[in-house]
C-alpha cells in the first residue's frame, strides 16, 4: 500500500508573526535604545540586546528554512505554525533557543541548533532538498552583512583604554552600543560559517545529503544525531576551535568589524561579572 500525501489548506494566519516573536522584537529594539542611551546598567542593556537579537536570528534561520520548504512544496510548515517565526513551535526548543543561547552566553560563538522538521515526502528534487537546508544559513550571511552596514559606512568607531585601577575604558559616541551590534555581528558570521559546514545534522550536510546514493544517504543519516556533539568537541577541546574563531574575526574584520568591539560587546555581555 503506498502512501499518498494530503496536502493541507494553509491557515489564514500562517504567515502572521506570532506574538511570542513580536515580544522578543521589542525587548530586542528597547533594549537597543537602552543600551544607545546608557540607560540604567547598561551591561544588563547589553546583555538583552544581544541576547534577544540572537533570538531573532535564530527565529528568522528557522523561518527561512519553513519558508523554502513550503514553496517547494511541503504545505504542512503553515499547519505545524512554523511560518508565524515562533520559536516555542520547533521540534525541539531546548537544542533550537535554549541550548544556542548558553553557547553564545558562555562561549561568544553562534552555535547552530536544532531545526523545523520538513516533510520531504512532498519535496520533489534534489536541488530543492538542498535549497530549504540552504536557506537557513543563508539568513545568517544576509543578517551579518545587515549589521556589518554602519560600520562599513565609517561608523561605530570605539576607542578604547585603560583606566587607572587597569580595567578597560570605552569612548566614543555611544561606545557601549556598537560594541553589542559588533558582538551580534561576529555571532552571525560564526553561525553561518558553522551552518555551512558539511558535518551530518547540520545545514551544512544537508545541503549535501540530498546528492549521495542511496547507501551513503543510510550511513550519512546514522551519523546525524552525533553530528552536534562533534562539532562541540572539535570547537572546544582541540586546537581547531581556536583557528576557526581566528578565522572568523579575520572575516568580520573584512566587514569593518573590529576585534576589540567584538570582545569588549560579548564580555559587557556577561553582566554577572561586575
Amino acid at each position: 500500500m503506498t502512501y499518498e500525501p494530503v496536502y493541507t489548506r494553509t491557515p489564514r494566519n500562517a504567515f502572521v508573526p506570532s506574538p511570542v516573536f513580536v515580544g522578543i522584537v521589542a525587548v530586542f529594539a528597547v533594549s537597543g535604545v537602552m543600551t544607545w542611551s546608557h540607560f540604567g546598567n547598561v551591561k544588563v542593556d547589553v546583555f538583552l540586546f544581544i541576547v534577544t537579537g540572537w533570538l531573532v536570528s535564530l527565529c528568522l534561520h528557522e523561518y527561512a528554512h519553513a519558508l523554502a520548504g513550503f514553496f517547494a512544496g511541503d504545505k504542512t510548515v503553515a499547519d505545524r505554525g512554523y511560518l508565524r517565526l515562533n520559536p516555542l513551535k520547533y521540534t525541539s526548543p531546548l537544542l533550537s533557543i535554549v541550548l544556542p543561547v548558553v553557547v553564545v552566553v558562555l562561549g561568544g560563538i553562534g552555535l547552530p541548533g536544532g531545526a523545523v522538521w520538513i516533510d520531504h515526502r512532498y519535496i520533489q528534487g534534489r536541488l530543492k532538498d538542498s535549497l530549504i537546508s540552504a536557506a537557513g544559513p543563508l539568513t545568517n550571511v544576509i543578517l551579518a552583512l545587515v549589521v556589518a552596514v554602519p560600520f562599513l559606512a565609517g561608523f561605530g568607531k570605539v576607542d578604547l583604554y585603560l583606566t587607572p585601577t587597569g580595567e578597560v575604558g570605552l569612548s566614543g559616541g555611544h561606545p557601549e552600543f556598537w560594541c553589542a551590534l559588533a558582538a551580534l555581528g561576529f555571532l552571525q558570521v560564526t553561525a553561518s560559517a558553522l551552518n555551512f559546514l558539511p558535518i551530518p545534522g547540520l545545514d551544512g550536510g544537508s545541503i549535501l545529503a540530498p546528492w549521495m546514493s542511496p547507501a551513503y544517504q543510510r550511513a550519512w543519516g546514522l551519523f546525524a544525531p552525533y553530528g552536534f556533539i562533534l562539532l562541540f568537541l572539535i570547537l572546544w577541546q582541540t586546537q581547531i576551535g581556536t583557528w576557526f574563531v581566528d578565522g572568523m574575526y579575520t572575516i568580520a574584520g573584512g566587514l569593518h568589524i573590529d576585534q576589540n568591539a567584538i570582545q569588549v560587546g560579548l564580555e559587557l555581555m556577561r553582566f554577572w561579572k561586575g
